[in-house]
């Protein structure tokens, strides 16, 4: 088997990714978890100690727990999966990703070091801090009004605009590549995010249509 990819979900620390929207790859040169915005990380066999059974409620809540030394990764990584932990470690062996332990490639190596130094986090800090502070400014400037002056509606103009700019940087981010190099690290490509922005460019938009049309109504 040269490469194997299932599809299924993910827990990185703290934070979880709900099937589908994490899938693990494996082939002989490396092991890729790519849970889209809670993290995409990616080993050589010579960076994991150990794959284990994971398992919190039999027959639903099973997978892999992946034992690794990436300082720049949480401790914590593991692969939910409808397929058994047992399958899953077989075609994971088929691979011969497991014995591969010598870096034979060295510009794939020098990729996967990249990757790692950058830790799991796909997005450029400033880009995750700036979101988080305009989204939280546009709500406000809706919600403040409403609290101090007891009429109107929460939902304004404020919302609307702030789902129209997540609408249309998920848009950008898939169409254009230069835009990408502006949100993603060094060595990130659209496939650690691609499910994250069709995701975003989904909600964003329903949103933005459904407020659109309240604030319309009540206004």
């Amino acid at each position: 088997m040269s490469e194997f990819k299932v599809t299924g979900g993910a827990r990185i620390g703290r934070a979880n990714a709900t099937a589908p929207f994490a899938s693990l790859i494996v082939n002989k040169d490396s092991l890729e978890l790519n849970a889209s915005i809670i993290g995409n990380l990616i080993f050589q066999a010579s960076d994991i100690t150990s794959i284990e059974a994971y398992s919190v409620i039999p027959m639903l809540g099973q997978g892999l727990k992946i034992n690794h030394k990436v300082e720049s990764y949480n401790e914590k990584v593991i692969f939910w999966s409808s397929t058994s932990p047992a399958v899953l470690m077989q075609h994971i062996k088929a691979t011969g990703f497991s014995s591969n332990t010598d870096c034979i490639n060295e510009e794939l190596c020098k990729s996967i070091l990249l990757k790692q130094k950058g830790g799991s986090f796909p997005l450029k800090k400033w880009v995750a801090k700036w979101a988080i502070i305009i989204w939280n400014v546009l709500l406000l400037s809706d919600i403040i009004p409403f609290i101090i002056h007891r009429e109107g509606f929460p939902i304004g103009k404020g919302a609307i605009v702030a789902l129209g700019l997540f609408f249309t940087t998920a848009l950008l981010g898939l169409v254009s590549s230069g835009f990408r190099q502006i949100l993603l690290k060094e060595g990130r490509e659209l496939k650690d995010i691609d499910r994250f922005l069709y995701f975003l460019l989904f909600i964003s938009g329903f949103m933005f249509v459904s407020f659109s049309i309240v604030f319309s109504t009540i206004g």
